[in-house]
């Protein structure tokens, strides 16, 4: 999280790039500049859909399976505003020894919009229509990366026979007012202004101005093509912003989020004797400044603490050196995570 930035703020952000990074400036003499990642031509299965499965209602959701059929199912649910290619390097490592499934969530991606409010309670509806219309096997792990980790939680509790464990990727700090009752307050006053931005989006998206030459104030509705990824992926990836659809998404996502991670970790959780895991990213804010840091910081291990605590068999892996985003820093250590709760007794 950069200085200055409220978490509101950088989950905008987040929602603006989804799964693109920035691209480097231009600025400065080209023998100081860094040498620019040179693009993965093995992404490019992204720039499409893969699997299109009927959910019901005439509505399709974008399912990305590899691996061998026969083996332990594992569901990958993404973050706020991301979509399967969040996962473009973790999935490549667990598909050799097990069937891995990443999919785009309603209105995300290639997949097409849903109805509204877009809370968790409607994401868990569609992640389990979906796993019925594609006949998922199950019990499989389920793994969510942060929002994506309390639409997790809420399908194991929703449908626990569907789930054989759970990885959690860092989880978002919840009750934050209990350590900074100052900091949540600033987090509800900027949610109007950040609302009202993403509502800016969308009508430049219905209206087509998006697509041309967007006016200054829209100019931070698309970011800039991302170096890692191909022409053909960072069009497609403009594309998805370019629908009205996506902005519905986001704009009822941020509403619904707003109250989900007001209160701590409910003391009526539980998750049974299931193997949990809980990967924490213990250095995610410590570039913030102090009363960031003195918000997120607590609240992010009193909430981590809290997950582990949901299940007989949970367990808290710290994870340094790493961003908010661990399966694209180390999905190395996800990986472990997930073979761990497999082979998990």
């Amino acid at each position: 999280m950069k200085a200055g930035k409220s978490r509101w703020q950088a989950l905008a952000l987040c929602a603006l790039v989804s799964s693109s990074a920035m691209a480097a400036s231009d600025a400065g003499d080209a023998t100081s500049k860094p040498a620019l990642p040179q693009p993965d031509p093995a992404l490019d299965v992204y720039a499409q859909a893969a699997r299109l499965v009927d959910i019901g209602g005439g509505r399709r959701l974008n399912l990305r399976c590899n691996g061998p059929e026969a083996a332990t199912t594992v569901v990958l649910e993404a973050g706020f505003g991301a979509d399967s290619l969040s996962w473009s390097r973790l999935q490549p490592l667990l598909a050799g020894s097990m069937r891995v499934c990443s999919y785009d969530r309603a209105g995300y991606g290639f997949s097409d919009g849903g109805p509204l409010p877009r809370d968790i309670d409607a994401e868990v509806a569609d992640l389990h229509a979906l796993v019925r219309a594609a006949s998922l096997r199950a019990p499989f792990v389920l793994v969510g990366h942060s929002l994506g980790s309390n639409i997790a939680r809420l399908y194991d509790r929703q449908h626990p026979q569907d789930v054989a464990a759970l990885v959690l990727v860092d989880p978002p700090p919840q009750g934050i007012a209990a350590f900074s009752p100052e900091y949540q307050a600033r987090e509800k006053a900027m949610l109007p202004q950040m609302l009202k931005a993403y509502r800016d989006c969308e009508q430049g998206a219905k209206a087509g101005t998006l697509a041309k030459d967007p006016p200054p104030e829209l100019k931070a509705c698309l970011r800039g093509p991302d170096p890692r990824y191909s022409d053909r992926l960072n069009a497609a990836i403009r594309e998805s912003k370019l629908r009205p659809g996506f902005w519905d998404t986001v704009i009822s996502g941020s509403e619904a989020k707003a109250a989900l991670f007001e209160p701590s970790v409910s003391g009526s959780e539980r998750h049974g004797s299931k193997p949990l895991v809980v990967l924490s990213a213990v250095d995610a804010y410590a570039g913030a400044p102090p009363p960031i840091r003195d918000a997120l910081q607590p609240a992010q291990a009193a909430t981590h603490r809290a997950l582990v605590a949901t299940s007989s068999r949970g367990r808290l892996v710290e994870v340094k050196g790493s961003t908010h985003d661990i399966q694209m820093d180390q999905p190395g250590i996800v990986a472990d995570a997930v073979r761990s709760v497999i082979a998990s007794p």
